[in-house]
């Protein structure tokens, strides 16, 4: 069988990054998973999620090293994220972690690296060191993750802030505060929305309402909460640590969800109907 036809989100600067990818949180932590995490995140590839998300936080670096492994063989043909932690984004301690980065992963660039959460280095700063590390070929392109409609405005405001081109962010079926304002922020000023935790840590999964709209059109939970993600034009990382769960997910690429059931999902999940601070987890 075909892999599925993974939608694209057009960034920036011109490239496209798949709408569905395969994140990685929480692997790398236990040896004798490990097996199983590569296996799940080779099938992905191989099943056409080219996408991978994964963070030096993660495992401590154990999640890059699950990812090399994936790899091998197959990093011409994916798009790879990864993230430096606010302690390390300093000028010196950007190139240090994302160097490290690169070294764990075994690849000699990074197609998007992030700023985990805004930290006490000065923005400027950070940005400036994600500046010269993509003059050098080092990365592609910088994004940040976990920021709020404000740091985004503060973000923009410096010199080099048009060029950020990512924002990863909480964003599910049960928590959809971006869309009171930083969604629209982000959209106006080219900057794609990844969400995080697209399951809510598989909490939404089991969400009766989410169940039985499921039933109704013949899916899964997972499905349609992907679909309804990808229909947004939202990149989408659910963690797939199960071969099982890559067949499932690939599933949601193909799904269309018509305009009945999108309104009952906002009668289920409403839209928020006032600002509220960023979620994060």
């Amino acid at each position: 069988m075909d892999p599925p036809v993974i939608p694209g989100v057009t960034l920036a600067d011109g490239a496209t990054m798949p709408a569905l990818g395969l994140g990685t949180w929480h692997m790398g932590e236990s040896a004798s998973r490990r097996r199983h995490e590569v296996a799940a995140l080779r099938a992905g590839i191989a099943r056409g999620f080219t996408l991978i998300d994964t963070a030096e936080m993660y495992g401590d670096g154990g999640a890059e090293e699950v990812v090399a492994e994936a790899l091998d063989g197959a990093r011409d043909r994916c798009f790879v994220v990864s993230k430096v932690l606010p302690q390390h984004a300093s000028a010196r301690g950007v190139v240090a972690a994302c160097e490290r980065s690169l070294a764990r992963l075994r690849i000699d660039r990074l197609d998007l690296y992030l700023l985990h959460w805004r930290g006490h280095i000065p923005l400027a700063e950070t940005i400036g060191a994600f500046e010269g590390l993509r003059r050098d070929g080092r990365i592609l392109r910088w994004g940040v993750s976990n920021f709020d409609t404000g740091d985004v405005e503060e973000l923009l405001a410096l010199p080099d802030g048009r060029h950020c081109a990512a924002n990863q962010v909480l964003y599910h079926l049960g928590e959809r505060g971006i869309e009171w304002a930083l969604a629209d922020l982000c959209g106006r000023h080219g900057i794609a929305i990844i969400a995080y935790s697209p399951f809510d840590e598989g909490r939404l999964l089991a969400h009766r309402a989410l169940a039985s709209i499921a039933a109704r059109i013949h899916a899964t939970p997972a499905q349609v909460a992907l679909a309804w993600l990808i229909a947004r034009n939202v990149i989408a990382i659910p963690k797939a640590a199960k071969v099982r769960h890559v067949d499932e997910n690939a599933a949601a690429a193909a799904l269309q969800l018509s305009d009945a059931t999108l309104a009952e999902i906002d009668d289920a999940f409403p839209p928020p109907s006032h600002a509220t601070p960023l979620a994060v987890i």
